[in-house]
């Protein structure tokens, strides 16, 4: 597999079969000229993971990719006018030749006092890669490459660590990062506290990088 950081939380995933965009978000660059993609993969609602100023080119560039979301995604795009497939965890479908497995359910917890949305995360090729959104969902198969979240107002570094551990993934490559203004602090960090047989490799921007 081949992976695409474009910033934040979007990612590229190409493998023989099939060419999958993970959240094209606001904090996101380089991922509007893009073809010849197979599906555009939404996590959830929140703007940095799907950005509906861009959405639409985009959309309109790749007239053969589906577009999934997960169910508090649903209203977004409609509302910009294109239809998705919605799914829910434990839904499974296939993106070119590429298979998809749903998992997770719930966006992790921001505050007490702000409610807890919709997040799913993608499980592609059985696990070849996993995208987790914004979530601590850890899926019941093995995960080869993780996406792991670096940072977010619903993330500390040790709980990032924890999720990390947790996974234990061959590779984790650090995505949602854009908050923070030096995120070679927390790529050290998890360098130094991955678990046993896990590599930690940060991503060059818009370069794909064979995982």
């Amino acid at each position: 597999m081949r992976v695409t950081h474009y910033g934040h939380a979007c990612v590229l995933l190409e493998t023989d079969r099939a060419r999958i965009l993970v959240d094209p978000g606001a904090f996101s660059s380089g991922f509007e000229g893009l073809t010849d993609l197979d599906a555009v993969l939404i996590t959830h609602q929140h703007h940095d993971h799907i950005d509906t100023d861009r959405l639409p080119a985009l959309l309109s560039a790749n007239p053969g990719a589906q577009l999934v979301t997960d169910p508090g995604s649903r209203d977004t795009v409609a509302g910009i006018g294109f239809e998705s497939r919605t799914v829910q965890p434990g839904d499974s479908f296939e993106a070119g030749g590429a298979a998809v497995d749903v998992v997770g359910g719930e966006h992790a917890t921001i505050h007490r006092d702000i409610p807890v949305i919709p997040n799913v995360g993608f499980l592609v090729d059985e696990g070849a890669f996993y995208h987790p959104g914004d979530s601590f969902f850890v899926p019941e198969q093995e995960v080869d490459v993780l996406g792991l979240p670096t940072a977010a107002p619903w993330l500390k570094a040790a709980e990032a660590v924890d999720y990390l551990r947790a996974v234990a993934p061959r590779l984790a490559v650090p995505i949602h990062e854009a908050v923070l203004a030096n995120p070679a602090m927390h790529h050290g960090l998890f360098t130094n506290l991955a678990p046993d047989g896990t590599e930690v490799k940060v991503l060059p921007r818009a370069e794909q990088t064979a995982v």
